[in-house]
């Protein structure tokens, strides 16, 4: 289980959260929704060690890793797809797969095969650059990198984000049947309401750096949510 409690985080003397606290499970999705600019990358950056909080606290089964860097906690099994994807466009599909080994123990370095029957498409372009890939294509490869990582927590940040509908599609369809294996916590930052709702069991709601509405999808006003959203 993953618990955020009260946690501040600040560039300079900007703030960016205030008492921000969030769960995740294994086995459900929990989506963090927003405007542009609320917060929700400085949340997913201070839960993956990518910048330090100014106040609060982070746990991850059981244990304390607000101090931890950043590979440590992947070493723990907590794995970032980042917004707009940082795939390695010089190297190849299978190169940037292969990148997820670094925090395996060396007898688990293998590409397993359900990455392939998650994402079909990246086995016929193991040798093709990453660059060359489409928009859609990355996604599904830096989805992928992180999964080689074998993550108990996969955090997502806009995987939806340009990229053609089908493939968005291919990507909920994964995401489902990550939360039915019921072994990984996924916490997904959304910027469509109804894209969050078909997979999110809970939906959290930014503004200005603060929670202003969290529980249970079926239990939140779908109006109020929306209108929370809109610009």
């Amino acid at each position: 289980m993953l618990e955020v409690t009260n946690v501040d985080l600040h560039y300079g003397a900007a703030i960016a959260l205030r008492n921000v606290s969030i769960t995740a499970v294994p086995g459900a999705v929990t989506c963090l929704l927003g405007r542009n600019g609320v917060g929700k990358t400085s949340l997913l950056r201070a839960i993956v060690g990518a910048h330090p909080i100014s106040a609060g606290s982070i746990r991850w089964e059981g244990h304390d890793i607000t101090r931890l860097p950043i590979y440590e906690r992947a070493r723990r099994g907590i794995a970032w797809v980042p917004q707009g994807r940082d795939i390695f466009p010089l190297l190849t599909v299978r190169e940037n797969l292969e990148t997820g080994f670094a925090v395996l123990p060396r007898a688990e370095r293998r590409v397993p095969d359900e990455i392939f029957d998650l994402f079909p498409v990246l086995k016929t372009m193991l040798r093709r650059r990453g660059g060359d890939l489409s928009g859609g294509q990355q996604q599904q490869l830096a989805i992928a990198r992180a999964l080689v990582m074998h993550p108990r927590l996969l955090v997502l940040d806009e995987p939806t984000e340009g990229i053609q509908p089908s493939i968005i599609k291919d990507i909920g369809r994964v995401i489902s049947l990550l939360r039915d294996r019921g072994d990984i916590a996924i916490l997904l930052v959304e910027q469509y309401y109804d894209f969050a709702r078909e997979l999110a069991q809970t939906i959290v709601v930014m503004d200005r750096g603060d929670i202003v509405l969290s529980g249970n999808r079926e239990a939140l006003d779908e109006a109020d949510v929306r209108r929370r959203l809109s610009v």
